[in-house]
């Protein structure tokens, strides 16, 4: 049977009977989870079971964000918090702690059937960019947040857990919220290929990578990243050298226009793979299933060598030592 090209969210923490019948239907490649869907480790293994159960693939992709600081899906009094990337980047040891706390991270999530974390984020934010990235950046260094993103996606791997680098080629110079608006810049392509689009040329074999809702003036003054073949042509698989799934960001997001059946349909027109849709609005997914045909030809391929990164065997772990390593690291001040 065939998959169809996109990654669905829903509405609560249980399925109601719509979503199973609608998923069974639709068949999307995975799903995504937020706080809405989280209440407790045995409801969230539940709910992650259920949705495979829909489609009918025990190694369905689930999302989650799972960042830590502002942006961690998954918390007290159930899971421990985790600091943001900046903490890492400031830290004595950072690649060595960066990676440590993926591996928690993804002992965290493999324990609830999630296996895709979108993390780790290679923005380099600008001073005069919008706090929107902010300290979810590890580094004003395109450098070393190229370092510490292959460490957090290193610990991701070794405990089972497959990345995804966002937001491709780069949101750090974007000086709104493509939550709220469509951010537009206007940097130089020499300068955005030295500082934006560095940590993903240098991260460019990871599995897979989400998409920035942002113009790029240099490239394409018209369309965001998303839905630009411009961009994602010249920029992604030329320049950056990226040949891992393709994600869009959130198709919900204000950034882009258009309802969400012609954003989808333009984002895959442009060379995504797949797209997303988080917010678990069932009108809104039935439009999205309308504008997504199935995963074929080189968006199958990337999709399945995607999910072949997956470990078959996870890296030893000693988890409690792990925790007290990392709380004496960060002094305590993001334990549970």
């Amino acid at each position: 049977m065939s998959v169809s090209a996109c990654i669905l969210g829903c509405a609560g923490p249980t399925l109601t009977k719509a979503e199973k019948a609608f998923f069974a239907d639709v068949r999307p490649w995975g799903f995504i989870l937020f706080a809405r869907n989280v209440e407790t480790p045995d409801q969230v293994r539940a709910l992650t079971s259920a949705l495979r159960e829909t489609v009918g693939r025990p190694d369905a992709p689930i999302l989650i964000d799972q960042e830590g600081g502002r942006v961690q899906r998954l918390g007290p009094p159930h899971w421990r918090r985790y600091p943001p990337g900046r903490a890492y980047g400031q830290a004595a040891d950072a690649r060595e702690l960066t990676r440590l706390g993926a591996r928690l991270m993804a002992h965290d999530l493999s324990a609830l059937g999630i296996n895709v974390d979108c993390l780790p984020v290679l923005d380099v934010p600008d001073p005069q960019g919008h706090a929107i990235i902010g300290d979810r950046a590890y580094s004003d260094t395109a450098d070393q947040v190229a370092v510490l993103g292959r460490a957090a996606c290193e610990g991701l791997i070794a405990g089972g857990v497959l990345p995804v680098v966002k937001h491709i080629p780069g949101h750090g110079r974007a000086k709104a919220d493509s939550h709220l608006e469509l951010p537009v810049v206007d940097a130089a392509w020499d300068d955005l290929e030295a500082r934006d689009f560095a940590p993903f040329k240098a991260l460019s074999d990871m599995p897979m990578a989400m998409t920035a809702h942002v113009i790029f003036s240099a490239v394409d003054a018209k369309r965001p990243a998303t839905t630009s073949r411009k961009v994602l042509r010249k920029v992604v698989r030329g320049t950056i050298g990226f040949d891992g799934l393709l994600m869009s960001d959130d198709l919900s997001m204000k950034a882009l226009r258009g309802d969400v059946r012609d954003r989808a349909e333009d984002a895959l027109r442009a060379d995504c793979d797949v797209v997303l849709h988080c917010n678990g609005d069932m009108a809104e997914m039935k439009a999205v299933a309308a504008g997504t045909g199935a995963l074929k030809g080189h968006a199958r391929r990337r999709a399945h060598a995607a999910l072949a990164r997956l470990p078959t065997r996870v890296e030893p772990f000693d988890a409690a030592e792990a925790r007290a390593r990392f709380d004496a690291a960060f002094e305590g001040r993001f334990a549970a």
